[in-house]
């Protein structure tokens, strides 16, 4: 193919993908020196003008007039604002690639520029599946291929390569015959404030306020499967498992935090969304800061959880019926949680809870449905 004369012009009437000319030097210059791209692509670091023009005016023209790989400048608002491409590695099938200037994120013109070469891929270059692949972590990219219909994600350790660096990558794909849309729930974490205390989502800032709280002795006790010592690196991992939890469709977690201060009080959850049995019952687990135990804090989190956990998915909710809520035996302080909150007790579940020591004792369990 001649460059720039055969490359195809892909439009959506927002996004439009065209060849690249000499025009976009300086923004595509610009946008790989934002710290973010540098973190999550392998491009040169320090990124020099030199690269920008080789990429520009040698790379990018090899690929066309040579086959592939094809690259075409993503054009938003009438402004260059990324590089979308696609690398064919046989049998019918290939990758998708892609970067975007930070000015661009968040309005969607990522995923209509996958989903446009995606399209390309199968009715032009007659592939069978597209792959997506991005460094672990790197959750702008997982959520744009969610949103354009990649599916069965899995985890390779050390697949990727980063300047010299091995990393964990996550890859997916989508076929001919898949659907261009988001295969299950992506859960957001909505503010929810009242009664004197504020949900929201977890941050990196509350590691410590975590390793606190789950370090105390009565944590420990209840909640044998932690970590002990829990150290500050497992506090860091669990505040990003709660990401997973919510890219994955498993979960939604909130801080329980001070209205006023912002600091972090204990931790909600809702999860086990994602059940193969059933589809419309989740499970809500909680843990203490010991600092604001006997002041009814979590009985009151978790009044404030329910509705939003009833609340139709289309609504913004987690579209749930029935909520399961289990306490140890002898845990009376989490049992007149589940009470207050009109949950009923159905069961015990002989020697169902593990403690430290290799004993078991007796688990409650306690249920709540959306028609109670």
């Amino acid at each position: 193919m001649r460059f720039p004369e055969d490359v195809p012009v892909l439009t959506d009437g927002v996004v439009t993908l065209r060849a690249h000319t000499a025009a976009d030097l300086e923004p595509m210059y610009e946008m790989c020196q934002d710290p973010t791209m540098q973190r999550w692509t392998t491009i040169p670091v320090p990124y020099e003008r030199k690269h920008a023009i080789g990429f520009l005016h040698e790379v990018i023209p090899a690929g066309w007039r040579e086959n592939g790989p094809w690259a075409w400048a993503i054009e938003y608002d009438g402004r260059f604002s990324g590089t979308v491409g696609l690398h064919g590695v046989g049998g019918g099938t290939g990758e998708v690639g892609f970067s975007v200037a930070p000015w661009a994120r968040g309005h969607g013109v990522m995923t209509a520029a996958v989903k446009l070469v995606v399209r390309y891929a199968f009715d032009e270059l007659g592939w069978t599946r597209v792959t997506w692949r991005a460094f672990v972590g790197n959750w702008a990219s997982r959520r744009v291929a969610w949103k354009a219909g990649f599916r069965n994600l899995v985890m390779v350790p050390d697949d990727g390569l980063a300047r010299g660096v091995r990393k964990d990558q996550w890859i997916a794909s989508i076929a001919r015959d898949d659907e261009p849309e988001p295969q299950g729930n992506w859960w957001q974490v909505p503010v929810i404030e009242g009664d004197g205390l504020r949900l929201r989502a977890m941050r990196s800032t509350d590691a410590k306020r975590v390793m606190e709280a789950c370090n105390d002795g009565r944590t420990q006790y209840w909640l044998a499967g932690m970590p002990s010592p829990y150290q500050l690196t497992d506090a860091e991992a669990f505040i990003e498992s709660r990401l997973e939890n919510l890219a994955s469709g498993e979960g939604v977690s909130w801080a329980i935090a001070d209205p006023v201060t912002d600091e972090l009080l204990g931790n909600v959850s809702v999860f086990d969304l994602r059940s193969r049995i059933d589809r419309t019952s989740g499970e809500v687990g909680y843990w203490l800061h010991p600092e604001a135990r006997g002041r009814g804090v979590m009985t009151t989190a978790v009044r404030l959880v329910i509705p939003q956990a009833f609340k139709p998915i289309e609504e913004g909710g987690l579209g749930r019926r029935r909520l399961m809520l289990f306490a140890a035996d002898g845990n009376s302080a989490s049992a007149h949680v589940a009470e207050a909150n009109g949950f009923t007790l159905t069961g015990t579940a002989r020697a169902a809870s593990p403690r430290r020591d290799d004993s078991y004792d007796d688990l409650l369990c306690f249920d709540r449905l959306i028609t109670d």
